[in-house]
C-alpha cells in the first residue's frame, strides 16, 4: 500500500434561524410552495412548507448526532424503543389506538445517514383538517403524540423499559442480518465499508451486529438522555397549517425537552483524493449466480465549493440515468452488465457505481466503466446526451412536489447543506448546467476503490433476471 498525503474538506452543518428561504425563481414560478423558518427552541428548529395540494399533512422530529461506529447501533434502536410505548400510551396497542383516533395517523421511526452525520427520529403523517369530519383539526394531538413518545416514553423504575428494548434489539439485529438477502444492496455497503474503513461514513445507519447485540437498556437510557440534552433538533412540517400554528403547536409538544449545551460540532470530513496512489481492491465469494461489481470514486476538487446542480448532471450523464453512458454503452451496446447505473452522494463527495457481471467479463466491464468516465472528462458528451439528463433531473425534482414525504427529505438536506432554494429552483439551476461544468468535475473524480462480489466459478453464464 502506498500511502498519499491527505486532502480533506471539512463540511459543516449549517443551522440558522432564517425566517424564510431565498427563491432564485419564484418570479418565474406560479403556486410556489415557500418554506418558512424559525428557531423554536434553543437549538431547536423548524420548517414549514405551507400547500394545499395534499390531502395528508406531514411532521417528522429529527434529532442531528455525530455518525460514530460506537453509538450507531444505539441510535437505531432508539426511535423503534420509543415508538413502542409512553407515559400515557404504554404498549403498540395504546398507540395504535391513538393513531386510529387521530382518523388513521401514523407514525413511524426514522433513521437517517446524512454524510457522516445521522438524523434520529420519528415521522407522522395525518390527514388535513379539511378532510376531516367537522374539520376537526389534527395537528395539535399529533404534535402532541410526537412529544408525548419522544420525550415521555414508557419506562420502568426511570429506565426505558428492558423488555421493549430486548424485543427491538432482536429485530434489529434480523434486519442488520437480513441485508445480505438484497445482494445489490449488499455489494454496494460492503464496498462503502471497505472504502471508507478510517471513515464514519463507511458506517451503515444501522450499525453492525456485534454493536447492536451489545445495547442494553441502561446503556441506551443513557445515550437517549445525552442525545435529549446536546442534540440540535430540525422539525419538519408540509401541510395546510400557517407557520405561526405550526410553530406553537410544536413548542408546546417539546415544552419538557431538556436542553444543556447544544453540540452544532457536526458536519462531515470530505476527502479530496483517493486514500492510496493505485485503487483498492477486495473480493468476496458468497453463493451468489451473478457478479457485483461496485466502483467507488472521490469527486475530488469540485467539492471544495460544490456546484450541487451540475454534481446531478454530471452523475446522470456518466452513469444516473437511462440515457446516461453507462447504461447506453455498458450495458445496451457492449453486453458486459446486467445492470450498470452511478450515484453520488453530494455531502461526503463520492461516487458509487454499481453493475451486475458475470464472473469472466468482470475485468472487460470494469475497463469499459472507467473508460465512459474518461470519456466524459474528455468533454465526449453530446448536446443530446446533457439535455436528456437535465431533462431528467428537472422532472424528477419537480415531481418531489407530489408528495410530501419527498418534500421533507429533501428539505432536510437543504437544511443541513445550508442550501435555501426548493426542487423547483434546483430543477431551474439544472436546466442551467453546461457541458463545461460536467467536464469540471468529471476532471477531479479518482477512482478510490473496487469491491467484487461473486459466486463459486462454475463456468456457466448467470442469468439476467437472477433474484441476488
Amino acid at each position: 500500500m502506498t500511502p498519499r498525503r491527505q486532502i480533506i474538506h471539512k463540511l459543516f452543518i449549517h443551522l440558522s434561524p432564517k425566517a424564510c428561504y431565498t427563491s432564485y425563481y419564484t418570479e418565474h414560478l406560479e403556486a410556489q410552495m415557500e418554506p418558512t423558518r424559525s428557531q423554536l427552541l434553543p437549538g431547536v428548529f423548524l420548517t414549514t412548507l405551507r400547500t394545499d395540494k395534499f390531502k395528508s399533512d406531514c411532521l417528522s422530529v429529527n434529532l442531528l448526532t455525530a455518525l460514530d461506529r460506537e453509538t450507531v447501533a444505539k441510535n437505531a434502536l432508539l426511535p423503534r424503543v420509543l415508538l413502542r410505548g409512553s407515559i400515557h400510551h404504554p404498549d403498540l396497542d395504546a398507540v395504535a389506538r391513538a393513531e386510529d383516533e387521530l382518523y388513521g395517523a401514523k407514525i413511524l421511526p426514522c433513521v437517517r445517514k446524512k454524510g457522516e452525520m445521522l438524523c434520529v427520529g420519528l415521522y407522522a403523517g395525518f390527514l388535513a383538517d379539511r378532510f376531516t369530519p367537522d374539520g376537526e383539526k389534527l395537528l395539535e394531538p399529533v404534535a402532541r403524540l410526537l412529544g408525548e413518545l419522544l420525550l415521555s416514553p414508557a419506562t420502568h423504575g426511570g429506565l426505558l423499559r428492558r423488555d421493549y428494548v430486548d424485543s427491538e434489539r432482536e429485530k434489529l439485529l434480523d434486519d442488520i442480518r437480513a441485508r445480505m438477502n438484497d445482494k445489490r444492496s449488499y455489494a454496494m455497503d460492503r464496498l462503502v465499508e471497505e472504502m471508507c474503513c478510517y471513515e464514519p461514513y463507511g458506517c451503515d445507519d444501522m450499525g453492525d451486529a456485534a454493536h447492536a447485540a451489545a445495547v442494553g437498556y441502561v446503556e441506551l437510557t443513557r445515550h437517549y438522555r445525552a442525545l435529549l440534552l446536546s442534540a440540535p433538533v430540525e422539525i419538519f412540517y408540509c401541510g395546510a397549517a400557517e407557520h405561526d400554528r405550526v410553530a406553537a403547536a410544536c413548542a408546546e409538544a417539546l415544552i419538557t425537552l431538556p436542553r444543556g449545551e447544544v453540540d452544532y460540532d457536526l458536519g462531515t470530513d470530505v476527502r479530496m483524493n483517493a486514500v492510496e496512489a493505485t485503487y483498492r481492491s477486495f473480493d468476496e465469494t458468497l453463493p451468489v449466480a451473478q457478479g457485483k461489481l461496485c466502483l467507488g470514486f472521490r469527486l475530488g476538487e469540485c467539492m471544495a465549493d460544490p456546484d450541487f446542480a451540475a454534481i446531478l448532471v454530471f452523475n446522470a450523464v456518466y452513469g444516473g440515468s437511462v440515457t446516461s453512458k453507462l447504461f447506453e454503452n455498458v450495458r445496451e451496446k457492449l453486453s458486459l452488465c446486467y445492470y450498470a447505473s452511478s450515484a453520488c452522494d453530494s455531502f461526503k463527495g463520492v461516487m458509487l457505481v454499481s453493475s451486475g457481471v458475470d464472473a469472466k467479463d468482470r475485468e472487460r466491464a470494469q475497463a469499459e466503466i472507467l473508460a465512459q468516465l474518461d470519456a466524459v472528462r474528455a468533454g465526449d458528451v453530446t448536446d443530446e446526451e446533457l439535455t436528456a439528463a437535465r431533462r431528467y433531473l428537472a422532472g424528477a425534482l419537480r415531481a418531489m412536489t407530489d408528495s410530501p414525504g419527498a418534500l421533507e427529505e429533501f428539505y432536510l438536506s437543504q437544511t443541513l447543506k445550508g442550501l435555501d432554494y426548493g426542487p423547483e429552483e434546483l430543477a431551474g439551476l439544472v436546466e442551467l448546467v453546461t457541458k463545461q461544468a460536467v467536464t469540471d468535475i468529471a476532471a477531479g473524480v479518482e477512482l478510490d476503490a473496487v469491491y467484487f462480489l461473486h459466486g463459486e466459478d462454475t463456468g456457466e453464464e448467470a442469468p439476467e433476471d437472477a433474484a441476488d
